[in-house]
């Protein structure tokens, strides 16, 4: 008995075998456009759709299979009587197959220049009707939207396997493949529009690879990227050599991209937890890795290293001497990957690090609902600081005051960092209360702490934390303000004879 499958696909690879091997199977094939011109060309005996519905595309093809015989064909259920009669009753025939692709609405907006217009035109319109009109009928349709499935489908016909589960199956992939191409179409017009917390929000990623686990052995895992991604982002990145990358892998590389990118000189991060265990700028990449390096050469220890400038022998030779997991740059020389390499299992990551593409959103889920922010791309120049006390920061500890500002934005809350030199030299993350975090930032640095300087990523509530800070000597503090108890920490820098100034800004980072 002969069937019929209706063929029509933006993506045409594997499509000329594919057709033939229907055609072996007893199927004929309806087709449309470029995808009809194709098959005929390549000997595939294909009929136009305008043939089956008696009716020409129309509207510049906006109108080709919008039609009674075309959903009437796919929608009427096989077993149920009337169905079947009203199919008679009005010349229609059945649609046992349907492979379509969609118009290539992603490529189209990662074109450079492409205009507004030419981005309508890439909206599918009667493909994802077909699509989904086929889907939902799997019980009688056979629905195929993924070129990589071909194969497979043509084997289980030939073995008269293609059963009602796996036509489910495709069924379901059909369904996650046009909500994904109408997030992206919702996505594009929520940018036109300017909405940016509309009152439903469709966000939507691709998979990019399952995980062995999550953040534990008993969880589950995977990475999705975002399909609109064009810019700097692990999604993005190269590897050039390595095992695969772990889900914390990714967490904490993550975090060190986002870190390392604050920094215009060549700086180097470095990563555990999440957290900054040392960072260092210099005039050179081996000059700042050393730097991060002696700012703890312990936490360093199986830790994610980035650099914001290509990594040279001199850098790579350091940081063979170490157990890394992961070394994430822009570039690394030949010399560079000839050192690194005969390491088996560290990562190496190239990829851009734009910093116009920095903002974008963050996703955080809690139970039964997803929180959404931007992410924190604010920052403060010198010129916006504000001086609290009697004595003003010396030029030196200005440009150490602004180094330490841009590293306590991505350390855990309650958060303080001291630094001095381009280096930091103690870190205190993730406490409960602030003098906590600063009693950790002091300990690690020990005798460095003298002629340091100190950031904290909220304002004191107290003067306690200026105080340890005094006794450690810290000779000057960048952190918010806005405490309805200020002028006691100013009062308290002010006996000690610390400069002290106020951002006006908080980077709570939970």
């Amino acid at each position: 008995m002969t069937k019929r499958a209706l063929i029509s696909v933006s993506n045409k690879t594997g499509i000329e075998e594919f057709a033939k091997g229907l055609v072996e199977l007893n199927f004929e094939i309806i087709s449309t456009g470029g995808t009809l011109k194709l098959l005929q060309d390549a000997g595939v005996p294909a009929i136009a759709v305008d043939e089956v519905t008696g009716f020409p595309e129309i509207l510049d093809g906006r109108v080709k299979t919008l039609h009674p015989k075309v959903h009437g064909g796919l929608l009427a259920k096989r077993s149920e009587a009337s169905h079947v009669e009203q199919l008679k009753a009005n010349e229609i025939d059945p649609i046992d197959m349907v492979v379509v692709n969609l118009y290539p609405f992603k490529e189209t907006l990662a074109k450079t220049d492409v205009t507004h217009e030419e981005i309508i035109e890439n909206i599918d319109i009667g493909g994802p009707t077909m699509l989904r009109a086929s889907a939902k009928n799997f019980a009688d349709v056979t629905v195929v939207v993924d070129p990589t499935d071909y194969n497979q489908v043509l084997a289980d016909l030939e073995a008269n396997k293609l059963d009602e589960k796996k036509r489910m199956e495709l069924a379901a992939k059909v369904f996650r493949h046009t909500a994904n191409y109408d997030a992206m179409i919702a996505r594009y017009f929520m940018g036109v529009t300017e909405e940016e917390f509309p009152e439903a929000y469709t966000v939507t990623y691709e998979k990019v690879q399952s995980l062995r686990y999550g953040e534990n052995p008993h969880q589950q895992a995977a990475f999705y990227k975002d399909p609109q991604e064009k810019g700097m982002s692990l999604a993005t990145a190269k590897q050039l050599h390595g095992k695969e990358l772990s889900y914390n892998n990714i967490q904490d590389a993550n975090a060190a991209l986002e870190m390392v990118t604050e920094y215009d000189t060549p700086t180097v991060v470095a990563v555990k937890h999440m957290n900054p265990c040392g960072i260092g700028s210099g005039e050179s990449i081996s000059t700042a890795f050393k730097r991060a390096y002696d700012a703890d050469p312990i936490s360093i220890f199986g830790g994610i290293i980035a650099c914001n400038r290509e990594v040279d022998k001199e850098t790579a030779a350091q940081i063979s001497e170490l157990f890394i997991e992961i070394v994430l740059a822009p570039g690394f020389t030949q010399e560079a990957l000839d050192i690194l390499t005969v390491k088996k299992n560290i990562r190496l990551l190239e990829l851009t690090m734009d910093k116009d593409n920095k903002d974008y959103y963050k996703f955080v889920t809690v139970k039964g609902g997803v929180l959404i922010q931007h992410s924190d791309d604010g920052e403060v120049t010198e010129e916006q600081l504000t001086c609290s006390t009697k004595r003003q920061p010396t030029e030196e500890e200005l440009v150490d005051l602004l180094f330490a500002w841009k590293a306590v934005k991505h350390v855990k809350s309650n958060a303080i960092v001291l630094a001095k030199g381009n280096q930091t030299i103690g870190i205190g993350a993730g406490q409960m209360n602030r003098i906590g975090a600063a009693k950790i930032a002091i300990n690690q640095a020990g005798e460095q702490a003298k002629g340091s300087v100190l950031a904290s990523d909220a304002f004191f509530p107290m003067p306690d934390t200026v105080e340890a800070a005094a006794k450690a000597g810290v000779t000057a503090i960048i952190q918010p303000g806005g405490s309805k108890q200020d002028q006691a920490s100013i009062d308290a820098c002010n006996e000690a004879g610390i400069a002290m100034v106020h951002t006006g800004m908080r980077h709570f980072k939970h």
